[in-house]
């Protein structure tokens, strides 16, 4: 049977290839691709490497790669259409039908590719002819130079109503081919079809593989319905399925870690051009599902990055509706708000490629933008008030289908309305009264109940401050991003100068919870320059530092001053690997003393019960002396001869 090759490609991005290898492959993150030890050869080095953004697999010890249907075929002994048709089932795609109607479908989409890249050359021609003065000139104006016009295939569609029909009808294309692509405007009404697209900047669309699938046009007269113009669905075009610049977008994506959404296409380019050729815009749409799953998997956190203005504002708070039922372990959103009265392009061309890096850097995570949302506009002054805003946060957390994020979504909503409703209280307010337990204290959260659990009696000695939307955004009520710990500190400075230890402790490190979100990155290009071979301690720091790492690596040497000797290069191998052991040990179990000690609060805000105060006081007492121990662990090195410099 002979699949369509549009069928072929949905099924491909449909399925992760790392979803198809692991069920015979143990896959380990290394950096942003997956680690494994080759299906087809005996090794003890993994050389088998997944990347999902490339749709492929690769194998250095047997020299094969390919994607999902060719690891079928490799490893179980399928035919090529016994493959498509076990990932068509598991992916829930019907497959298509043989017929004469179908394969003439599929010949036409083949065919619209061609008219509508003619097109996209005689949009271009047309740019740079008499005709296209004035779209240069408001190119020029916005800052798009010739070179960037040429690179994203720019091009105008003059005022006239058949220019474009009768240029394609010259070369043989048929009236019913260019009404198919979106090109004509046509209609029972209508009784000759006639150009789509007239006095228009035109910006070609292209799919993730780079074939122009549509058009947009931004109107050059102020006096037009529509400023911008899309093509209409058609067989290749389906607008919330689709990002501008995707195909560009998703090698520098991988390169770089991250992808960012934008409102437009002008903003597309300029950021480009400033540096940033990870970006991508939806179609002047809000951002759909299918656009978050394509963005997904480029990155696991997109930050979409809005226009300062109320419109886009307005559009970040539709994207936090639309994620909260999509999100979970490596899926979410970050999202950089502009100065007021700015856009991308805007803020490139007049402060340049630093000031974008920096509202990038800036960029919030989805949790603080909804603290942001439902508390800005709002005088929290009267009970009722207070209680709608934790009833409003309840019910966006019950739109979390993941339950353990759910979870955590609830718990930090209850510390951030515990802080905000905390009042002055009188003295002996509250707590066990008649128990012997001392007086209620703004650090027992545990004992106040709300809808996201217990919460004691209490007095107001003055009513709660409203919050304004300029406290919103200030720092002030932003959670700062948390320091390292000494622990995660020691961890990553001993794989940084005994880098060889991946090798055996690759998927604790891929595992390992850090604090710190710059650490978290940091240990990104560590696994990254692992899988990469560059193993060896120089090679391994000057990776990192090329990396931009440089600072934070100036932070660790410091933070480890008068610590173990151990973490120093020049230390044997088998010792670092020991102390790296008891190191991860201990950060495992302070882990989990952490989540029992969560669960312990819970269950005491619920039942304030003898047990469960008895039980919360025994975990605590289990944290004091792992921090004891922690202690003398990390004071070893000062104590003793050993210790050694920082590399």
């Amino acid at each position: 049977m002979r699949f369509p090759a549009s069928f072929l490609d949905e099924l491909k991005a449909r399925v992760p290839v790392s979803e198809v290898v692991r069920r015979r492959v143990k896959l380990t993150k290394a950096g942003r691709e997956w680690r494994g030890l080759s299906p087809f050869n005996a090794e003890r080095t993994p050389s088998f490497y997944v990347n999902d953004q490339k749709m492929a697999w690769f194998d250095l010890s047997a020299g094969k790669n390919g994607n999902i249907f060719d690891f079928l075929m490799e490893t179980e002994g399928l035919s090529f259409p016994e493959a498509v048709e076990r990932l068509a089932q598991e992916a829930g795609v019907p497959l298509p039908r043989t017929s004469p109607e179908a394969e003439a479908q599929e010949k036409q989409r083949a065919s619209l590719y061609d008219v509508l890249d003619a097109s996209a050359a005689y949009f271009a021609a047309e740019l740079n002819g008499r005709g296209g003065a004035n779209a240069r000139d408001y190119l020029a104006r916005r800052g798009l130079t010739p070179a960037l016009q040429s690179e994203f295939r720019l091009g105008y569609a003059g005022p006239e109503k058949f220019a474009l029909r009768d240029h394609l009808a010259g070369k043989g294309i048929a009236a019913e081919a260019m009404i198919a692509a979106g090109l004509l405007v046509h209609g029972d009404d209508i009784a000759v079809p006639y150009d789509r697209f007239r006095d228009r900047i035109m910006f070609p669309i292209a799919d993730r593989s780079g074939r122009i699938i549509a058009f947009g046009g931004r109107a050059l007269s102020k006096d037009v319905p529509a400023k911008y113009l899309n093509s209409p669905e058609t067989a290749l075009f389906h607008k919330g399925a689709v990002l501008y610049n995707h195909h560009r977008a998703r090698k520098a994506a991988h390169d770089k870690g991250n992808v960012i959404a934008v409102e437009g296409y002008v903003d597309v380019i300029a950021m480009s051009a400033a540096g940033f050729p990870q970006t991508v815009a939806p179609l002047g749409t809000a951002l759909t599902t299918d656009q978050c799953e394509l963005l997904w998997k480029m990155a696991e956190e997109p930050i979409l990055c809005f226009d300062g203005d109320r419109a886009g504002r307005k559009a970040a708070f539709r994207a936090i509706d639309l994620a909260l039922p999509l999100i979970g372990s490596g899926r979410s959103l970050r999202f950089a708000l502009l100065p007021e009265g700015q856009d991308p392009d805007d803020l490139a061309r007049a402060s340049g490629p630093a000031a974008v890096e920096n509202v990038i850097a800036a960029a919030l995570p989805l949790v603080d933008l909804i603290w942001q949302r439902e508390t800005e506009a709002d005088v929290l002054a009267t009970p009722e008030r207070r209680a709608a805003l934790e009833r409003r946060l309840q019910a966006l957390c019950g739109e979390i289908r993941d339950e353990i994020l759910r979870r955590h979504y609830q718990a930090e909503f209850r510390t951030r309305l515990a802080a905000l409703f905390e009042p002055a209280r009188p003295s002996g307010v509250g707590g066990f009264a008649g128990r012997g337990a001392r007086s209620s204290r703004p650090d027992r959260p545990w004992l106040r109940r709300g809808r996201f659990g217990p919460e004691e009696p209490q007095a107001y000695a003055s009513l709660p401050p409203s919050i304004g939307p300029g406290l919103a955004r200030s720092p002030i009520l932003r959670p700062r991003a948390p320091d390292l710990t000494p622990r995660e500190s020691l961890i990553l400075l001993i794989f940084i100068n005994h880098p060889g230890l991946i090798d055996s402790h690759g998927e604790a490190l891929g595992e390992l919870e850090l604090s710190n979100p710059e650490a978290a990155a940091l240990r990104g290009k560590m696994l990254d320059l692992w899988a990469h071979g560059q193993v060896t301690p120089d090679t391994f720091k000057l990776g990192l530092i090329s990396g931009g790492f440089e600072a934070f690596l100036r932070r660790l040497d410091a933070s480890a001053h008068g610590a173990l000797w151990i973490v120093a290069p020049e230390a044997a191998d088998t010792d670092a690997e020991e102390a790296l052991k008891q190191a991860l040990a201990l950060h495992r179990k302070m882990r989990a003393l952490h989540s029992e000690l969560h669960s312990a609060e819970m269950a005491l805000a619920t039942e304030a019960s003898e047990v469960n105060l008895a039980r919360l006081l025994d975990i605590r007492a289990q944290l004091s002396a792992l921090t004891g121990t922690e202690a003398m662990i990390e004071g070893f090195g000062a104590a003793s001869g050993r210790q050694g410099g920082m590399a």
